[in-house]
């Protein structure tokens, strides 16, 4: 029976490289000379520091220009509204690398997969969504219907058996 999984990933090493250029842009320019500027990774947690608000504004202007080119989705990240103060007057800000689906977005669209009538079965498996079906060109419609529908995070298609 044809399935596919649709899930939600980002990959780890793509993220190191993007916050690694960013460190090295923040390192060689002008503005932010002397100051403690940068970017530090933990799993799929990002810690931005800097010296006062507008340059913590900057710094994750770069890296979010960083992760784009690396092709990571920004609305995968949970950026902090506020920044914490550090030691003096520094300051720091997490953003959290969402990975996965949660389960309340795997219900909505197993619910929306459900709700559109075709003849294709979802579940959810963990922080995926398996879809089956009997035929190819039915599972190819639900691609086409989740894609267009789902827009608060990225989500990807793997596993397309036949």
């Amino acid at each position: 029976m044809p399935s596919f999984d649709i899930v939600s990933e980002v990959d780890k090493q793509e993220i190191r490289n993007a916050v690694d250029q960013a460190n090295k842009e923040v390192a060689n320019r002008f503005d932010f000379k002397g100051s403690d500027a940068r970017v530090e990774q933990a799993d799929f947690v990002l810690t931005v520091y800097a010296d006062d608000d507008f340059k913590l504004d900057q710094v994750q202007e770069v890296l979010n220009g960083k992760l784009v080119k690396w092709g990571i989705d920004l609305r995968c990240l949970d950026v902090a509204d506020k920044s914490e103060k550090v030691s003096g007057n520094k300051v720091k800000r997490e953003v959290k690398v969402k990975n996965g689906i949660e389960s309340e977005q795997a219900k909505k669209i197993v619910k929306l997969i459900k709700d559109a009538k075709l003849k294709v079965t979802a579940s959810i498996q963990g922080e995926s969504v398996r879809v089956s079906g009997a035929k190819r060109d039915t599972l190819q419609e639900c691609i086409a219907l989740v894609r267009k529908s789902v827009s608060e995070f990225p989500v990807q298609f793997q596993n397309f058996r036949d």
